[in-house]
C-alpha cells in the first residue's frame, strides 16, 4: 500500500460555524466517508443537545462515530483514537482520500497526532471524584488539582469538570503528576493531513450559537434532558446544554436562566475551541462563507 498518497482532510472550527455542511460537500467531491470527532455526538441518547446532523445530512454521505455509543458506556478518547485509526485503515483501502470533522480538539489531536498515554486508574477513584463534584462542587476539585499538580492546574481548562477529574484521578492513582506523563514520543501516522479551519466574526458566531440553542429548545431539548435527569452523574452528560438544565430540574434556577446559561457557556466553549485549533500553525483558515471551489484548491 502506498501510504504516502493517503490523505485525511480534517475540518475544524467553533460550534455552529457550518463544519457539517462543508464536510458533506468535500466528502461528496471525493466520494469519501466522514469520520465525526465530536465527542458529544457519539451518544445515541444525546441527539438534540449535541446538534447531531439531520437525517438528510447523514444520508448524503456515510458517517462514522455518530450515535454509535450509549451514555452508559465508558468510552475514552484513547479508545476513540484506536477505533478511528482502524476505521481509517479500512476506508483508505477503498479511497485514498477521507474526511474528518468535529469540534472536539482533543479528539482531533488523538487521530492526527496521537495521545499521551497514562496509567490505568482504579474506577473507584473516578467514582469518588464524581461524587465530590456533585456534593462539593467544581471549585473543590480545582483546588485539589492545584495541590496535586500545579503545572496542570495552570494549563488545563478548569471549567471542564471531565478534564479536571481526569487529571486528578491520574495524580491520585499513580502518585505522580498528570503533567509528568505528557509530551512523550508518539507513533507516526500513515496518512497526510490537511486541516481546514472555518471562522467568522465573533459577533456572528455568537449570534449563530444563540439561534442554535433556541432551535434546540424548540426541537425538544428540555424533554431530552429531562429523560436523562436520573442519570445526570454520568460522565457523558457533564457537558453544556445538559448541566444547565439539570440545575433547573434540581430547582437551582429558572428555565429562562438555564437557557441563558446554555447560550453563555456555549459561547465560552466556542472561544476555547478557537484557542485550541489556532495552536496548530498548519491549519488553513477560511471564512465560513468561502465557496467550495476555493477550499478544494488546497485539498488536491
Amino acid at each position: 500500500m502506498n501510504t504516502a498518497k493517503q490523505t485525511l482532510i480534517t475540518i475544524v472550527g467553533p460550534t455552529a460555524i457550518g463544519k457539517t455542511a462543508l464536510s458533506i460537500q468535500i466528502a461528496n467531491h471525493f466520494n469519501s466517508d466522514i469520520l465525526s470527532c465530536d465527542s458529544r455526538q457519539f451518544y445515541k441518547e444525546m441527539c438534540v443537545g449535541t446538534a447531531v446532523p439531520e437525517a438528510h445530512e447523514l444520508a448524503a454521505a456515510t458517517h462514522h462515530f455518530i450515535q454509535n455509543r450509549s451514555v452508559f458506556d465508558d468510552y475514552s478518547v484513547g479508545q476513540f483514537e484506536k477505533d478511528a485509526l482502524q476505521t481509517l485503515d479500512a476506508l483508505f483501502l477503498k479511497n485514498t482520500t477521507q474526511v474528518m470533522v468535529g469540534g472536539s480538539g482533543l479528539y482531533v489531536d488523538a487521530v492526527l497526532k496521537g495521545l499521551d498515554y497514562f496509567p490505568k486508574v482504579a474506577p473507584e477513584i473516578r467514582a469518588t471524584l464524581n461524587l465530590e463534584l456533585e456534593t462539593k462542587g467544581l471549585l473543590f476539585l480545582q483546588e485539589s488539582l492545584k495541590k496535586h499538580d500545579p503545572e496542570t492546574y495552570k494549563t488545563i481548562t478548569l471549567d471542564n469538570p471531565k478534564r479536571v477529574i481526569r487529571a486528578l484521578e491520574v495524580c491520585i492513582g499513580s502518585g505522580k503528576t498528570y503533567a509528568s506523563f505528557k509530551n512523550k514520543e508518539k507513533a507516526p501516522r500513515n496518512f497526510t493531513n490537511i486541516t481546514i479551519g472555518l471562522n467568522a466574526d465573533r459577533a456572528l458566531i455568537y449570534e449563530r450559537i444563540n439561534q442554535r440553542v433556541d432551535l434546540m429548545i424548540a426541537n425538544g431539548l428540555i424533554e431530552e434532558v429531562r429523560a436523562l435527569y436520573p442519570h445526570k452523574h454520568l460522565n457523558a452528560l457533564q457537558t453544556v446544554g445538559y448541566r444547565e438544565l439539570f440545575a433547573h430540574f434540581n430547582g437551582d434556577c429558572s428555565l429562562e436562566a438555564a437557557i441563558e446559561e446554555i447560550k453563555k457557556n456555549t459561547r465560552r466553549f466556542a472561544k476555547r475551541q478557537l484557542t485550541w485549533f489556532r495552536r496548530d500553525p498548519h491549519t488553513i483558515w477560511f471564512d465560513y462563507k468561502t465557496d467550495l471551489e476555493t477550499i478544494l484548491k488546497i485539498c488536491s
